[in-house]
């Protein structure tokens, strides 16, 4: 049985390597819902600052190559582009979004721990082999995982940006623990999980399980990479704070 003929999902059928280019995703709906944002952005944001306002774009430009381009597509064969996916939604997307909504950032910095364990409890609940099937094999379920993924990461990095630096770092650094532990468990299983990859994989010269270790790592260190470099940049800003001298 080919590949393209095993699954489908909101992002179409499993592609071939030959037709993966060819593979945009030009849905009226999410495109709209896409300008609908950018809009909204530009009319309730008109004051924002050019930070703030390139943190959106960049945001926004970030969907745009997880959802439209040829991605959206590779993500049906292999569960390794699906992790990739994932990452750039709430480890790239998300905290440029963060960075456009600085109420949000002030009204949830005291939420920052509480927000680590929903999003994580969320991170973990769609990659349950048996949830990541369903939301593979429905579109409602698809975009229900999406939406929680992305809007869980978003209220998790406002918390971040507008907490203290040591706040912010102890739960950078429990997200990049806990995202390096789910990748870890990928890399080190003895077979492979996700059912809906279990015939898509062989066209692009991998097996199921070694597209499922690709996936961990990806997970265990590029996807974690964005948390240590804020936790980076705020424990070198609380360094170079004046410190008071005793009187």
């Amino acid at each position: 049985m080919e590949a393209s003929q095993i699954s489908t999902s909101y992002c179409g059928p499993a592609p071939l390597p030959d037709d993966l280019l060819g593979r945009w995703n030009f849905d009226p709906a999410l495109i709209a819902a896409m300008v609908l944002a950018g809009l909204s952005f530009a009319f309730l944001r008109r004051n924002a600052t050019q930070r703030e306002s390139a943190g959106f774009v960049l945001g926004m430009v970030t969907l745009i190559v997880i959802f439209i381009s040829p991605l959206c597509a590779l993500t049906v064969s292999l569960f390794s582009a699906r992790v990739v996916h994932h990452a750039l939604l709430v480890a790239i997307a998300a905290p440029l979004l963060a960075m456009a909504l600085p109420r949000l950032q002030r009204n949830l910095a005291s939420l920052a721990f509480p927000l680590l364990a929903l999003h994580t409890v969320i991170f973990w609940l769609w990659h349950a082999p048996d949830f990541y099937a369903v939301a593979l094999a429905d579109t409602a379920v698809y975009w229900l995982m999406q939406i929680s993924l992305l809007g869980s990461a978003v209220l998790l990095w406002a918390a971040v940006l507008g907490a203290p630096a040591g706040s912010a770092i102890a739960v950078l650094l429990g997200a990049t623990a806990q995202m390096g532990f789910l990748g870890a468990l990928l890399v080190f299983a003895s077979q492979p999980l996700y059912l809906p990859h279990f015939l898509t994989t062989q066209p692009f010269g991998f097996d199921p399980l070694v597209d499922q270790q690709l996936a961990g790592l990806v997970m265990w260190v590029p996807a974690s990479l964005p948390y240590l470099a804020i936790a980076l940049v705020r424990l070198l800003g609380w360094l170079r704070q004046p410190r008071v001298q005793p009187s």
